[in-house]
């Protein structure tokens, strides 16, 4: 199926019904009152996330999503029948943004999370509501409301613990592969991936995280140049950054310090919370290098890299082709996220001691 993750609809809720006026006409009561019944409510517009959903294409093809008119009033005090309700199903991670205001709508993080987006119009008032004792033929009634409406745009973050971040053929397909059971498409040439592959990781019975990896970057990418910056969103969700290094490039012009930096620099450009992430460093491609050498090649570019960049976060050297080195990664990947789930933990119990007292 093809990756689909924005798109734009139009949505408008039902419009009420119209309250009718009418009198009581039966046999031998000449004099009947006002027996105008209230028109129905609207259908409302919701949107509900759905873990059974992978991409938007549904909303590709399909942009308009109109809801029910409520039914008019009847005589003999008949409600009008109100009108169904619209459910949009849509991947978790969805978001929702108005596009005229750009006021974020829903943000459809959980499963079975659900969001009215559009309210469907109240229905009119028959002239029964309208009866006084000064008023005792009333003609007057309402015509409903009009249901609201929208135009949309829907983006879809995927949500994962960890993202892959590199140039183009660093590597991030084949880590994904060796870690977990995701199978993207790996091949010699830039650009293999061409949409985010998610990837689960099974560290224990019970313990497991997930990677997303997202088409590469390249320098200029900030600017349009390539892929990797129109996906970078979906790594805004993640807890980790992994930003895989190709250590021993083909190329001999390539120069993997000023490389490693650049890709920095486009995520500066992109987002800045990106850069405030936690990012550790993968030095890949070991088993290119002779092992004699590997000291040696590591040690002078991370000297390099870390002056040019101020870099101090943790740093691994692996062979993701052969899984070499990936098992100390993916156990100490397991242990950073647990201890980023405790402290939310103890401010719990914090708040909840303090309430006790």
């Amino acid at each position: 199926m093809k990756f689909i993750d924005e798109a734009k609809i139009y949505v408008k809720a039902g419009d009420g019904g119209n309250g009718i006026a009418t009198f009581r006409r039966e046999k031998y009561i000449p004099m009947g009152g006002p027996n105008g019944g209230d028109g129905g409510k609207g259908g409302s517009v919701y949107v509900i996330a759905d873990r059974n959903i992978n991409t938007l294409v549904d909303y590709r093809y399909t942009r308009k999503f109109l809801g029910q008119r409520g039914e008019n009033g009847g005589s003999a005090d008949c409600y009008g029948a109100g009108g169904e309700d619209i459910v949009l199903r849509m991947p978790v991670g969805t978001v929702v943004t108005d596009l005229n205001t750009g006021e974020v709508l829903a943000d459809l993080a959980e499963h079975d999370q659900k969001v009215l987006i559009a309210k469907g119009g109240k229905g009119g008032l028959g002239n029964t509501h309208f009866k006084s004792s000064t008023n005792r033929a009333p003609r007057q009634c309402t015509k409903g409301e009009q249901g609201e409406e929208h135009e949309l745009g829907l983006e879809l973050r995927v949500l994962a613990d960890v993202g892959l971040l590199g140039l183009p053929n660093a590597g991030k397909s084949t880590l994904i592969r060796a870690i977990s059971a995701a199978r993207p498409k790996v091949a010699d040439y830039p650009f293999t991936t061409l949409h985010p592959n998610l990837g689960v990781v099974r560290v224990g019975a019970e313990k497991s995280f997930v990677v997303a990896d997202v088409p590469g970057l390249i320098e200029g990418a900030a600017d349009g140049a390539g892929l990797g910056i129109r996906f970078l969103k979906h790594l805004q969700r993640t807890r980790i950054l992994l930003h895989l290094v190709d250590i021993a490039p083909i190329d001999p012009d390539a120069n993997p310090v000023r490389d490693a930096k650049a890709i920095v620099g486009e995520l500066a450009k992109h987002d800045p919370e990106l850069v405030e992430k936690p990012r550790w460093l993968i030095l890949n491609k070991l088993d290119l290098i002779p092992e004699e050498d590997r000291e040696k090649t590591t040690e002078d570019f991370l000297k390099a890299y870390k002056k040019a960049t101020k870099f101090d976060g943790p740093v691994f050297s692996i062979a993701a082709i052969n899984g070499e080195g990936t098992k100390p990664l993916i156990y100490a990947i397991q242990e950073a996220l647990e201890q980023m789930a405790v402290p939310e933990v103890a401010d719990d119990e914090d708040e909840g001691m303090t309430e006790t007292t």
